[in-house]
C-alpha cells in the first residue's frame, strides 16, 4: 500500500490586524470557491510544514469544530496541507 503524499494548496485568506499588530486570519477560500469561516485561532507559532514543506507562521485554527493548520509563508502566501489524490 502506497503512502499518500501531502502537498501545499495555496488559498485565499481574509485577515485582519489586531490593535497590537498581530495578523489574524478570519476565513479561507478553498480551491473550489467554498469559503470556510475560522471559528477560533488556538495557536500561532513559527514552524515548518513537515508534511508539505515550507516554513512561516503556523496558525492552528478551528473550522466547523475541526482543527486545521494554516501557514503564512515569508513570500506573503497562505497555504494548507492536502493529501495527493490517488
Amino acid at each position: 500500500m502506497e503512502e499518500q503524499k501531502n502537498y501545499k494548496v495555496y488559498v485565499d485568506v481574509g485577515a485582519k490586524f489586531s490593535a497590537d499588530g498581530k495578523l489574524l486570519p478570519t476565513w479561507i477560500r478553498w480551491i473550489d470557491g467554498h469559503i470556510f469561516e475560522i471559528d477560533r485561532i488556538k495557536q500561532i507559532c513559527r514552524a515548518a510544514s513537515r508534511k508539505a514543506g515550507g516554513t512561516g507562521l503556523r496558525y492552528t485554527v478551528i473550522i466547523s469544530g475541526q482543527e486545521s493548520q494554516l501557514y503564512y509563508e515569508e513570500n506573503y502566501r497562505w497555504f494548507v496541507e492536502a493529501k495527493q489524490p490517488q
